[in-house]
């Protein structure tokens, strides 16, 4: 990838990964240039989305960005508070990710996932009102959806490892295959462990 596809990339929408009925929709802050530039979310080198995503459990094996499609089979799908890509998320404003939050719950709600992921606490703080939220699972609903906020899995989020992300999401996980009658273990507790990011 060029710097000038790069730069072209500025401000570029990519399709939501999205089917009714998800078992999880994650959510990204917004795309990045390599997502703008190849249509593939989560498509920066440095972003560890994809390995947590089975290092968790989420996946059977490491699913390339191109391979976002896939997700589908397994009842996951992605969005983004923001739809337009930027080289940097704090190029977007305060009234982008209020005006995000309004879109999403309204895709949330017609689109019916058992869980809505966030990945990135600042976004979701931002995104809906929620300034003292923390990582973990959220004391409301959008719709039928519970809320999750998940640490940034951006390689610029030094607070967090991949394998404590991983633990993160694998807390989802175990929620999920809770709720929907499959449990390998209890339920975990409500309350997240691990650090707060900060970013």
């Amino acid at each position: 990838m060029t710097p000038e596809e790069l730069r072209t990339a500025c401000d570029r929408t990519v399709p939501d990964v999205v089917a009714g009925g998800l078992r999880v929709l994650f959510c990204g802050i917004n795309p990045s240039l390599m997502t703008g530039a190849t249509g593939h979310h989560f498509a920066h080198p440095g972003n560890r989305f994809w390995p947590v995503l089975h290092r968790s459990g989420f996946t059977p094996r490491q699913l390339k960005p191109a391979e976002q499609a896939e997700l589908l089979r397994y009842g996951l799908g992605i969005t983004n508070v923001v739809a337009r890509a930027t080289a940097r998320a704090d190029e977007l404003s305060t009234e982008e990710f209020r005006e995000g939050g309004r879109i999403l719950t309204a895709k949330v709600e017609l689109l019916r996932p058992q869980w809505l992921a966030v990945v990135g606490i600042t976004a979701y703080r931002t995104a809906f009102g929620r300034r003292t939220a923390r990582i973990g699972p959220q004391d409301h609903t959008i719709g039928d959806a519970r809320v999750w906020a998940l640490p940034n899995p951006s390689g610029l989020n030094a607070h967090w490892t991949a394998r404590t992300m991983a633990e993160e999401y694998g807390r989802l996980l175990a929620c999920v295959d809770h709720d929907t009658g499959n449990p390998d273990e209890p339920a975990p507790p409500a309350v997240s462990a691990v650090p707060t990011e900060d970013r």
